[in-house]
């Protein structure tokens, strides 16, 4: 696996925390030069390269990539983890919340997926992106329109750069996970009434009968972005623990 991504340069949003810093990790260990971006400043496990900055913000986001190129040289991969939820209805969604949540998920999924393809196409060598969905979108659930309503339109936005793309050989995937065991689901179960019966629920959801973790989804990330993925394309991996079959 390590020859696999030996030398490759992988960008990380949302790398500081969750299924970000799990996938810098493994893809570091795999060979890889890591480019973690985050709001945050610390630093995740095996981060060649950390940015701090607001992946919706275009003007950040186009200064940080300027900074890889010249950095790097190069740009093989892109994983878009960075995201956050309120918890709220539509009804109860302030129009300045709706705005930054898609703002962070949707707009900072586009802004870096162009920053990718701007850089693969300099290379000539094509390259894998891989967005992160959620099993909410397709399912439905209650409270989180914003959040579900962002990673929606990330599928669609994920199928539609799969085909324009293609012929570049630039491969565009979803990771579609299930509730994984991170700081944003504990943000998600500490809005509830009862936190601790909020995620034995959300365990049971699932017919594996547990929460996922970070480091599994980093693992389907790997394969993703691999030589072993090398004829999906515009498609969604469900690693869901079986919410959705349920």
């Amino acid at each position: 696996m390590a020859d696999g991504f030996s030398g490759k340069v992988i960008v990380v949003t949302g790398g500081a925390s969750g299924i970000g810093a799990a996938t810098v990790a493994l893809l570091s260990q795999a060979g890889a030069q890591v480019v973690s971006v985050d709001r945050s400043a610390s630093a995740p496990q095996g981060a060649a390269l950390c940015l701090q900055g607001d992946v919706g913000d275009a003007a950040t986001v186009a200064a940080q990539a300027e900074k890889i190129a010249a950095t790097f040289g190069r740009f093989d991969g892109l994983v878009t983890c960075a995201g956050y939820s309120n918890g709220k209805s539509v009804p109860d969604c302030p129009v300045s919340e709706w705005q930054t949540i898609l703002q962070t998920n949707l707009t900072g999924t586009f802004l870096w997926a162009q920053a990718a393809v701007a850089g693969m196409r300099a290379e000539r060598n094509g390259g894998a992106i891989v967005m992160i969905g959620s099993q909410l979108a397709i399912a439905g659930g209650r409270g989180n329109a914003a959040y579900l309503a962002s990673k929606g339109a990330i599928v669609s936005l994920a199928r539609c750069m799969a085909v324009d793309h293609a012929a570049e050989g630039i491969r565009v995937n979803v990771l579609v996970p299930g509730a994984i065991d991170t700081p944003l689901l504990d943000r998600a179960f500490a809005r509830a009434d009862d936190p601790e019966a909020a995620r034995a629920r959300s365990a049971a959801r699932h017919p594996l009968g547990r929460l996922g973790t970070a480091d599994e989804m980093a693992r389907a990330i790997r394969f993703l972005l691999s030589e072993d993925a090398s004829f999906s394309t515009g498609s969604c991996l469900f690693a869901d623990g079986g919410w959705l079959a349920g």
